[in-house]
């Protein structure tokens, strides 16, 4: 069974015993979260989707840790103006493991 979830102005597709990368959220490492913002279950060949939430669909997940992800780098350069600028980022994270989805 899959499903897609909606966190942080993104959408997953989760699975159980997945752990993925969301946007920070404001949980303690251990903890469990539910996610009720589910837009499509999933089984085989039977798919139900939601207009834009599927009604009491959950996804429970396990926060296994709290992080920051790789470095990019944004560099503007003004052509002709001998004028540059680069700048580094780095977004923090939440990974997640799936324990169970419900629809």
């Amino acid at each position: 069974m899959y499903a897609i979830i909606e966190t942080g102005g993104k959408q997953f597709r989760v699975e159980e015993g997945r752990t993925i990368k969301v946007q920070k959220l404001q949980a303690e490492a251990g903890s469990e979260v539910v996610m009720d913002k589910v837009l499509l279950v999933g089984q085989g060949a039977g798919v139900t989707v939601g207009q834009p939430y599927v009604a009491s669909a959950k996804v429970a997940c396990e926060v296994v840790e709290h992080g920051r992800d790789k470095k990019i780098v944004v560099f503007h350069k003004r052509r002709r103006k001998d004028s540059m600028k680069k700048q580094g980022h780095r977004q923090d994270y939440t990974a997640i493991k799936i324990k169970s989805i419900t629809a």
